[in-house]
């Protein structure tokens, strides 16, 4: 899927049906005397109903389609005969999307399973027939309910990627490059900032045809938590991975001190990021020698601390056999 398809993020407007009027009617038939009356209750509005859908990875079929509406609820008639019921309008979303109040900001739902529907707007209430109002002082009524209108909302719907392993890291610290020969994923790579402008997804293959799924989010830069750089648009990706992958260059001034920086961004933007799962990978190793690398790796173990590191290069695939079996025993813990 091309970067110009990956779309996380719309707003649509929504309404639901109005409710169906009842019926007034009174009974009339030649050998049935003051038959009474026997109208019938108006139909239920059509509701607005998100539905999860496994087969879909963006928002984009929403990218065009910004306006939804339900269908009213039909009227009531006579012999007690109830109006039928509008049709609901479903908006199928990939699995991780979040349902949002466009101007409140109040979360209505989150989908993340495969066929969960969840009614976001309710269609209006159907009036009730002038038969519920018959009584022995009113044997006649001449009225019945007019049913409720429906409503209408502007939704924001978010996508947040679902993927077991979060790439993050500065630009170009050999994301896409690692993802790229992990899996059969072709994301974009160059040698400039920011060659990654959307998530990128691949399945990682592992052994006894096992697999997990890693994704590749935008370089993040110091002050990303308050909107510098792609860091802030996409951080949001980052909550529902189960395990960070903090990718840092060997060539990086100071190993420690990125992973510092990157860490007190997810802090800035969602504390409860720091609860997952983290292991430090230092790419591009194969610039460094068997002595250098057992130097840095002292270095980075009393700075580090308990956090799991491992050296790999995606170009020698150094160290990736490695970094697979860590990475499934954090899984399956």
């Amino acid at each position: 899927m091309t970067e110009g398809n990956f779309v996380d993020y719309v707003k649509v407007h929504v309404s639901s049906g109005n409710g169906g009027k009842g019926s007034a009617h009174l009974r009339r038939e030649k050998y049935v005397p003051k038959g009474g009356p026997d109208g019938g209750d108006g139909g239920r509005g059509g509701h607005v109903i998100v539905k999860g859908n496994e087969s879909l990875w963006t928002l984009l079929h929403y990218k065009f389609q910004r306006h939804f509406k339900a269908g009213h609820g039909e009227h009531g008639s006579k012999n007690r005969s109830t109006g039928a019921d509008g049709a609901n309008v479903y908006l199928e979303v990939p699995l991780g999307t979040v349902v949002k109040e466009t101007a409140s900001g109040k979360v209505l739902v989150e989908i993340t399973e495969h066929g969960q529907e969840e009614i976001v707007l309710e269609g209006g209430l159907g009036g009730r027939g002038n038969w519920h109002f018959k009584s022995a002082t009113n044997q006649t009524p001449r009225y019945a309910q007019p049913g409720i209108p429906g409503s209408e909302s502007d939704l924001t719907l978010e996508l947040k990627v679902l993927a077991d392993v979060g790439l993050v890291g500065f630009p170009n610290a050999g994301k896409s490059t690692l993802l790229s020969v992990l899996t059969s994923a072709k994301p974009k790579i160059a040698d400039y900032p920011f060659t990654t402008l959307k998530p990128n997804l691949g399945i990682v293959q592992y052994r006894d045809f096992k697999s997990f799924v890693m994704a590749d989010i935008p370089g993040i830069i110091e002050g990303a938590a308050e909107g510098k750089g792609l860091g802030h648009y996409f951080l949001r990706h980052i909550e529902r991975n189960a395990i960070l992958l903090f990718l840092i260059p060997a060539d990086s001034i100071d190993v420690s001190r990125e992973y510092e920086i990157l860490l007190n961004e997810l802090k800035e933007y969602n504390p409860e990021l720091l609860d997952k799962e983290r292991l430090v990978a230092i790419s591009k190793s194969d610039m460094l020698d068997e002595e250098l690398r057992e130097e840095m790796g002292k270095e980075v173990k009393k700075d580090l601390g308990d956090v799991p590191f491992l050296f790999i290069s995606s170009v020698s695939q150094y160290g990736l056999q490695e970094l697979k079996d860590k990475l499934w025993a954090f899984l399956n813990d």
